[in-house]
């Protein structure tokens, strides 16, 4: 555990990810802080078949999680592409401790993901809507 945050990062999360980055077994995973272990832990996996509206929707409104999505795209040269991108989600309705402890893990944790291509902090849905 880093000695700044003193969060753990369960390996079921690294396992999951893994699992997500090269099989695609997963659309996306979020990650709860379990405050009473002090660990990061998965909370709920995606279905390869579920949409960015089902992910969105699996974030509580006011309280922090991390995630992870996988997001397939077609570039204007018509390339089909994926990129991961990790969102932190932190809505301005959630506690104050609850939002320093996920800032002050963010950066070990997404440092334990290896593959990340994109980041976003969001405080509500309009900040990690489709076209950002």
């Amino acid at each position: 555990a880093n000695s700044a945050s003193g969060m753990a990062v369960k390996d079921d999360c690294k396992l999951k990810f893994m699992e997500l980055k090269s099989k695609r077994n997963y659309r996306f995973i979020v990650f709860k802080i379990d405050e009473s272990i002090l660990q990061v832990t998965v909370e709920k996996l995606g279905n390869p078949e579920e949409t960015y509206d089902d992910f969105t929707q699996s974030l509580p409104a006011n309280e922090c999680r991390y995630a992870v999505y996988d997001f397939d795209f077609t570039t204007d040269e018509n390339v089909q592409k994926s990129k991961i991108v990790f969102i932190a989600w932190s809505p301005e309705t959630s506690r104050v401790r609850s939002k320093m402890l996920y800032a002050s893990t963010k950066d070990r944790f997404k440092r334990e993901l290896d593959g990340i291509q994109l980041e976003l902090q969001a405080t509500d849905p309009s900040e990690m809507s489709m076209d950002i």
